[in-house]
């Protein structure tokens, strides 16, 4: 074994000898199995789990959220010079989307043509 193999050891029979696992909801029960991803192959499942627990979002998935939210607050925005930069951080995040997706975005920027010329940009 190696040296933090042990440690790690050690530490676990040490807790389990104060008791420290016995107030855990599971405790005496097995774990239940989580199948999150079915589709996900067997393989990836475990390090898709970690990825999602450290918080970590997929590019694509970041864009998409700020794009939803620079529309939210453009829906409700009357401050002109906030629209303006705004619509411009708009685009700009559209484009990427656009970079990384090889589908076409004439849906989503029709909207952001429509806001352009109703403030003149």
């Amino acid at each position: 074994m190696l040296f933090l193999e042990r440690l790690a050891e050690r530490k676990i029979e040490e807790a389990l000898a104060r008791g420290e696992f016995d107030r855990l909801s599971c405790a005496g029960k097995p774990l239940p199995m989580e199948d999150d991803w079915p589709e996900v192959a067997p393989a990836l499942r475990l390090a898709y789990k970690i990825l999602k627990n450290a918080g970590y979002v997929p590019e694509e998935v970041r864009l998409r959220r700020e794009i939803s939210d620079l529309r939210q607050f453009l829906a409700g925005c009357r401050d002109e010079a906030k629209q303006v930069a705004y619509t411009r951080r708009l685009y700009f995040l559209l484009e990427q989307l656009g970079q990384k997706h090889s589908g076409s975005l004439i849906a989503e920027t029709a909207y952001l043509n429509k806001l352009a010329q109703k403030l003149s940009l």
